[in-house]
């Protein structure tokens, strides 16, 4: 006997279990109840919000000043010259496509893992992703002066060459972007089902539209979880070459300290590394904010807190590496660029990064009480600084100090490139909040999936790892 569902034809049982699920998946009363603080931030907005939305739209907006100013006047309102032809535009590049790793690789790679502490965590992580993809993007066309020569690298348009690696940066970036946004949306569809089953007017129709007629039968959720489950697996490599590429426009060319083997993984690292603290960062806001001590909890942070320390040895371990086959190879375009760090113009931020991406973080997360919610956050503040003073060590000193002698240029950012760049990060947390008063920034599906299967399916994987009692005298018969 079969029954005829809105998805096509079930055995009997398949459709009482599809009946006795939809509460659960679709947010039936007691579930909803229990998980209620989750879709709180959604339907209520408070003062507090508009306040903080309107303090960061009055920063973007000196940030859209500064570019328009830029805009009609060149970049010779800027601090670049030649041949620092680079700087903090560029900088910023590099940074928000290294933050955007916080959410492939971190969630991905703890989906595929099947580490239960993920479900509270992955969305927030995944937010950040898309969001710094688009500013990162943003900053080369504002670094380009003229956003319309952005049409000269593609090849069927203009003079695009895929020899270049700028072009296999817009290549490698483009597939990042659509792929991070699938791997983004997808988990979201049963969560927007349930808001559209709480909401009237446009929301509704939004929630209607993006919900793709979600009913939280047995079958749409393993179609959905098989989609979760390719997308994890594609976007990986996608993030590791995005930003392996990125290293490629430095390190295929012979400018000084640029130009070497080692760039791919140490941009790779820094990635990880940076991705990780702005993560730390965003959870302990939305927890904070948003009274979500209950799902974000103090094992999230002593477990990323882990990651982070883990990430912060591993940069270590890549920056002595560059620098001391540098100073051993004793270069003079090289040693140049190595002195200027160390001891010249840019060693105050070199030692800040020094101080700020390692010795701080190794200090507190070494101890293990001190991996904390509070503990965390706290070295977590100077890792993102000092990633972005990390940026800014590679792009400009190595152009400041070029091969051709007689060259030599200083360069520091005026205030219209700082105004841009804090339009830009108010931009991008205005942007983040926004996202969380539109949709759930914790997945419900998934926490409540997860108080329902997964102590089960963590019990048994432990059971499949321990050795049997008895004799596996199938294994021996075959």
């Amino acid at each position: 006997m079969t029954t005829m569902t809105a998805d096509g034809l079930l055995t009997r049982e398949d459709a009482a279990q599809a009946a006795a699920e939809t509460p659960k998946h679709e947010g039936g009363a007691h579930s909803l109840t229990q998980d209620a603080a989750l879709l709180k931030p959604v339907l209520e907005t408070t003062w507090r919000f508009w306040a903080m939305a309107a303090v960061l739209l009055m920063i973007g907006a000196f940030g859209v000043y500064a570019y328009l100013f830029q805009f009609k006047y060149g970049l010779g309102v800027t601090g670049l010259n030649r041949p620092v032809y680079w700087g903090v535009y560029i900088t910023n590049f590099v940074f928000f496509i290294g933050i955007s790793h916080a959410g492939t690789l971190i969630s991905a790679i703890l989906r595929i893992a099947k580490a239960e502490w993920r479900r509270a965590i992955t969305r927030s992580a995944e937010v950040i992703t898309v969001m710094v993809i688009i500013f990162g993007v943003g900053s080369i066309l504002i670094d380009m002066g003229r956003p319309d020569r952005l049409l000269n690298i593609i090849p069927v348009i203009k003079f695009g060459r895929f020899q270049s690696p700028l072009l296999w940066d817009v290549c490698s970036v483009t597939c990042y972007l659509f792929g991070s946004t699938t791997y983004l949306f997808l988990p979201l569809i049963p969560d927007i089902a349930i808001l559209r089953d709480r909401t009237t007017g446009v929301r509704h129709a939004l929630y209607r539209t993006l919900a793709l007629g979600w009913k939280g039968s047995p079958r749409q959720h393993r179609i959905l979880e098989v989609l979760i489950s390719i997308m994890a697996v594609i976007v990986i490599p996608i993030a590791v070459s995005v930003h392996t590429v990125v290293s490629f426009v430095f390190a295929m060319t012979i400018q000084p300290m640029w130009h070497t083997a080692i760039f791919g993984p140490f941009f790779v690292c820094g990635a990880i590394f940076s991705g990780i603290a702005a993560l730390i960062l965003a959870m302990a806001l939305i927890r904070k904010v948003y009274h979500l001590e209950n799902y974000l909890k103090q094992i999230h942070f002593s477990y990323l807190g882990l990651l982070l320390l883990i990430m912060a040895l591993l940069w270590f371990y890549f920056m002595v590496c560059e620098y001391l086959v540098t100073f051993y190879g004793g270069e003079p375009a090289h040693m140049a660029v190595l002195w200027d760090k160390i001891r010249g113009p840019f060693a105050p931020a070199f030692w800040t990064m020094v101080v700020c991406c390692f010795v701080i973080p190794l200090t507190i997360l070494s101890n293990r009480k001190w991996r904390t919610v509070t503990g965390t956050v706290m070295a977590s503040i100077p890792v993102v600084i000092g990633m972005w003073l990390e940026r800014w060590t590679i792009v400009v000193p190595s152009l400041s100090n070029p091969r051709l002698a007689g060259t030599h240029a200083h360069y520091f950012p005026t205030w219209v490139e700082w105004g841009i760049f804090a339009g830009e990060s108010a931009l991008f947390i205005l942007a983040y909040m926004c996202f969380t008063k539109l949709f759930p920034i914790v997945s419900i599906w998934e926490i409540q999936e997860g108080r329902e299967l997964a102590v089960k399916e963590v019990s048994e994987r432990v059971h499949s790892y321990l050795p049997s009692d008895e004799p596996e005298r199938q294994e021996a018969a075959s």
